[in-house]
This record gives structure tokens, sequence and C-alpha cells, in this order.
């Protein structure tokens, strides 16, 4: 395993990090966003104090007002009938502003996209309309919840008129329109005629400058953040900047391509970074170790690499899993075995980290006071090989009870603390995936 324990001396040469971030997005340019599409103001506490729901309410009397609200409605479905939530999560955490709203008399136009459509329309699934959500809205706000079928045009604008005072509607999946991810001024327009003020409240999609997150407040009398983006700014971004030290990470999750800047970032800002999940064999390799059949990102060992020799420079604990758990194949039934890191060979995969790992991170948690999860330890989503994620999930709700603040980012990892049973005994649990991995990166919200 690889893991060093020298306190931090020097701060990264900006010559290493700067080809690190360029490497990182010339290999997924995909992900990237067109520069222009982002504003150049950030999103600070000073800001967010003058602009928060609370301070919009103060500035204005909402009774009887349109007040449109981006919430994050990406909830998951079942698989059985495509239409049952399985997870409310991100439902609730839109509850406290938007029942704010109604209390002062707004009536509360809720805007949400739903997977990625790609501007077709699609009536069920993962990417199709928001029906599915209706009801489970209805009975976390207490109040009937209106839906339209579209979220602009004549018949939408005829339906926001008709608000009273009081009144919930929901307009459909944004993304039905090619134009919401390219932030396109006709929707934003669209959107921006419905209301007179906006409330931002989706962090799930806070870091995309899309029609319905950025360019509808240019349509707006005044814009405002929700509760929700309030906590999340509070948690992810104060607690990261300014720790209760000592500040461990846990990052994990398959892809160490979209986790590498921020294990960079993090090396900045953390004592101990405990390492899991797929992206871990990239690590492994950049360390000369058979990997069989597991999971690799070719492209980024030499990254790898450099990371490993950044932390050993800088004094920072990034510790590697010293064992995982093997699979001869990629299912549920598949044989297992318990292998050291560097004594994996021929067709087995590493599915999940081993029982010695799990006893470094107990120790290394349990010596913590801030804590940071982000991305499952394996595929928990198959019972051989959940241990790891659960019991990361187990030592977190024990640190939070001796008094750590424990934050969970978004993603896989809601998923796995809350199929533990443990969301309420964690200090926050982050409704954005992408936004959170962004913030903790350091990068601005448009």
């Amino acid at each position: 395993p690889h893991h060093t324990s020298v306190r931090p001396t020097a701060m990264f040469a900006s010559a290493t990090t700067t080809f690190i971030r360029k490497a990182i997005r010339s290999s997924t340019a995909a992900a990237t966003c067109n520069a222009q599409q982002f504003r150049s103001i950030s999103i600070t506490p000073a800001l967010l104090e003058k602009l928060n729901v609370q301070g919009l309410a103060d500035k204005v009397n909402l009774e009887g007002q349109n007040v449109l609200m981006r919430v994050d409605l990406n909830v998951p479905l079942s698989k059985d009938d495509d239409v049952t939530v399985t997870d409310d999560t991100r439902l609730q955490a839109i509850a406290p502003t938007a029942k704010f709203l109604l209390e002062k008399g707004a009536n509360v136009i809720l805007c949400s996209h739903f997977g990625r459509p790609k501007g077709e329309i699609i009536e069920t699934g993962k990417n199709g309309r928001l029906n599915p959500v209706v009801d489970p809205l209805k009975n976390i706000l207490g109040v009937d919840v209106k839906k339209v079928d579209d979220c602009m045009g004549e018949e939408v604008e005829a339906a926001a008129k008709s608000l009273t005072k009081g009144e919930v509607l929901l307009l459909e999946n944004t993304r039905f329109y090619k134009g919401e991810t390219k932030n396109d001024a006709t929707l934003a327009a669209g959107l921006g005629s419905l209301a007179d003020y906006f409330v931002m409240d989706a962090f799930g999609t806070a870091h995309r400058a899309h029609s319905s997150t950025a360019g509808v407040t240019d349509y707006m009398k005044l814009s405002a953040a929700g509760f929700l983006l309030d906590k999340e700014l509070k948690y992810l971004k104060g607690a990261v900047d300014k720790p209760n030290r000592p500040l461990c990470a846990i990052i994990g999750g398959a892809k160490v391509s979209t986790k590498l800047p921020v294990i960079e970032s993090l090396l900045e800002k953390c004592d101990t970074i405990l390492l899991g999940g797929g992206m871990i064999f990239t690590f492994y390799k950049a360390l000369g170790y058979d990997i069989g059949k597991s999971m690799l990102e070719e492209e980024y060992v030499e990254l790898a690499g450099k990371l490993m020799k950044m932390a050993e420079e800088k004094g920072v604990k990034l510790i590697l899993p010293p064992d995982v758990i093997l699979a001869d194949k990629f299912a549920e039934d598949a044989t297992t075995a318990i292998a050291k890191a560097s004594e994996i060979s021929g067709d087995w995969m590493g599915l999940d980290v081993g029982p010695e790992t799990l006893e470094i991170f107990k120790e290394e948690i349990g010596k913590s006071n801030t804590i940071v999860f982000n991305g499952p330890m394996g595929v928990f989503e198959m019972k051989p090989f959940a241990c790891g994620t659960i019991t990361v999930a187990e030592l977190m709700a024990e640190a939070t009870d001796r008094g750590a603040t424990t934050i969970v980012g978004g993603g896989d990892s809601v998923a796995a603390v809350n199929q533990a049973g443990l969301g309420d005994r964690v200090s926050h649990i982050s409704t954005g995936g992408g936004a959170s991995l962004e913030l903790l990166e350091g990068k601005e919200l448009p």
C-alpha cells in the first residue's frame, strides 16, 4: 500500500498543477463546457447573505407573486415500472425553501431537468416526463401540485397567470429543449416570462450555466439562493476551506478521470485522503502492480503517479487499500477471494476494498474531526461487494456521534448511506454529485 505520513512542507509546483489540470481537461473534452456559458461572478458567503430567500422575502411582499424555483428533481425510479420513486432525498431537500415561499403567500413554479433526454420528448423513464414526482411532491409539500406538459409557451404562461396565492405549478422537463444545456436565450426568456422572482435551489446543477439555472436570471427583477444551496455551500465549501482538523477525505467511485482534479485540490487542504472504488486500480498500475481484469483508465496512469508523488512531497497521507475483494466475473454470484493489492493476477477483478483496508480506514476516520465522503468503495449495488461502502457509512455515523463534522458528497455515496439507514446520522448529505465535486475541487459556481 502506498501512503505517506510526513507533515506538509511545501506548496505544489504551479507548473505541475497546471499540467495535470490541462491533461484532465484535454482528455475529457466531452465533459467540458463552453467558457462563454459561465458567468464570472462567484457565489461567496457574503453574496449569499445578501441574496438568499430570506433576504428576498424581507425586500419584497411575495403574497400572490409568482416565484420560479429551480430545483433538482432527479430522483431514481424503480426498474420494475419506471414510475415509482425509490429515493425521495432530493424531493425532501426542496421542501424548506418551497414551504417558506408558500407561507409567504407566493406561488411556487417548480422547474427542473430530468435525466438526459438530449432535446427529445420521452414519455417515461429516467429521461422522461416529470409525472412520477407529482404525487410525492404533493405529500411532501402538503398542497396540490399542478403540472403542465411544457416549460414555456402560451399554455404554460396561461397556467402561470392563473395562479392566485400559495399554489404550486410544476413545469415539464427543461431538457426536452436542446437549448437548455447551451444557455439558450429563447428558453431563458420563456421561463423568465412566468415569474418576477427567481430562487435557485438546485445544487445538483449549480455547476452548470444552463437556461434554467443562469440565463433565466437576466429576465427577473430579483434572484436569490434557496436554503438548500445556502446549506450546501456552508458545509461543502466552509468545512473544507476552514475545517476542524484533522480533515479526512474518502474518495471512491469507478472513474479516476473525474476524481483526479478533486484529489489534486484536496492535497492542498486535507491531512488524510483515503482512496477506494474502481479508480484505485489506475493508481496500482502506476505502482507497477498487476491488476488482472480490474477497471483501468490507462491514459491516467501517469497522472495518478504524479499525484502520489505530490502527496509524498506535501506530507499528506494518501492511502491506497492494501487489500481488495476479487471476483472472477462482474456478477452477484461470482466466486470471490481476498487478495493483497500487489497480488492480483489472471482474470480476477477487484470489486471492493478488503478487511485490512477497513481497519486502516477505521483508524484514520476515528481520529479525524471533519470527514468528507464522495464515491463508493466498491460495487455496493451487489451484496458481496457492498461491505466496504457500508462500513465506511457506519464509520461516518460513529464519527458524527462523537462530534465530528461528516459530509456525504452526492451521487452513489448518498444512495449507499441511505441504503444503510444512516442518512440521519451524518452532519450533511449533499444533493449534488458534480456540483459537490467542483466545490471540493475549488471551482467557482456560475
